[in-house]
């Protein structure tokens, strides 16, 4: 039995003013749980901060550090957790998954969020086999990078961005999910182990340097790099020994626009530096139509662009 099933609450707790149904997954810092509102019967999904190793689960719920000596490491997540889930609270983007209550119960705190149906992209990917339409891409992409957008604009990195956290719901409507990493986007490297998924986290990711917008927009161009060949890039961590990734501009020239191809490069660029520092200028990079009038407030993005193809033609 793994630990997360020894952690979890058993189906049919009531917690506060909801119902517990089941687990959704799990692992690392949280459980995600299925419920439902007690007096609505409204679906919802509760992420409980519960970090394995750390904790036991006592009798009635609560949770309890495993030993005094993790007794402050737990107190310290608690209080990331309960900040940066709060902060999520207040993020009203149609492409972000709306977190609709956060409070502290059995010595520890949770995250209620709205219940959606779809098809997770990952799943959507394996199904048609990769190589997915420039029509898909261009209903499916535009959104979520703009969601992401509104998160940095908010305060708060993602760090977890890729296919299995990308919700497609009817329509291909777009919905970013999962936010176990979520963290300020103001804060400083600690050292310490955290989320990451092999082929779509950054280099700084791995390496525990500063995070920002950029080491999102590398999960994103991540994404839309297994979109359209199935399979994620190499991992960065082994990029970083030897570079085996092989460009999209090269691996997919003539088959989709070659202003998508080069923004998803630009955004896989190995470097932060060297990659978009917004979500913004992926956007516009990946999607934005050359010939339509650009706003006096995104021309910084724009620039950063046309910087990267003059970069790129340097180096050719």
């Amino acid at each position: 039995m793994s630990e997360t099933a020894e952690l979890k609450l058993r189906t049919g707790y009531i917690l506060k003013d909801y119902r517990i149904e089941g687990v959704m997954g799990g692992g690392g810092f949280s459980i995600v749980y299925r419920a439902f509102v007690i007096r609505t019967k409204a679906k919802v999904v509760i992420k409980e901060f519960c970090p394995e190793g750390l904790v036991r689960r006592m009798p009635g719920g609560r949770l309890q550090p495993a030993s005094e000596n993790q007794v402050p490491t737990y107190q310290a997540g608690i209080r990331r957790f309960f900040a940066e889930a709060s902060a999520l609270n207040t993020v009203n983007h149609p492409n972000i998954v709306n977190v609709s209550n956060v409070f502290r119960a059995n010595n520890t705190v949770y995250m209620i969020m709205d219940y959606e149906k779809g098809t997770n992209l990952k799943d959507y990917i394996k199904k048609h086999g990769g190589t997915l339409s420039e029509r898909f891409m261009r209903v499916v992409f535009p959104p979520l990078i703009a969601g992401v957008d509104s998160l940095h604009r908010h305060k708060m990195l993602h760090l977890d961005i890729k296919p299995a956290n990308i919700l497609l719901r009817q329509g291909g409507r777009p919905l970013l999910l999962d936010f176990g990493a979520v963290q300020s986007i103001d804060a400083q490297p600690s050292g310490q182990p955290q989320t990451l998924t092999k082929g779509f986290a950054a280099i700084e990711q791995h390496n525990h340097q500063q995070l920002g917008p950029y080491s999102d927009v590398y999960g994103l161009g991540a994404s839309m790099y297994a979109s359209l060949t199935g399979m994620a890039p190499p991992a960065a961590s082994e990029r970083e020994k030897k570079d085996s990734y092989r460009p999209a501009t090269r691996l997919l020239a003539r088959r989709y626009d070659k202003r998508l191809l080069e923004a998803i490069d630009w955004a896989l660029q190995l470097r932060a530096k060297d990659r978009p520092q917004t979500a913004m200028q992926l956007l516009l990079g990946a999607f934005g139509d050359p010939n339509e009038p650009i706003t006096a407030d995104l021309e910084t993005e724009r620039r950063g662009l046309l910087d990267f193809l003059g970069l790129k033609r340097n180096r050719s």
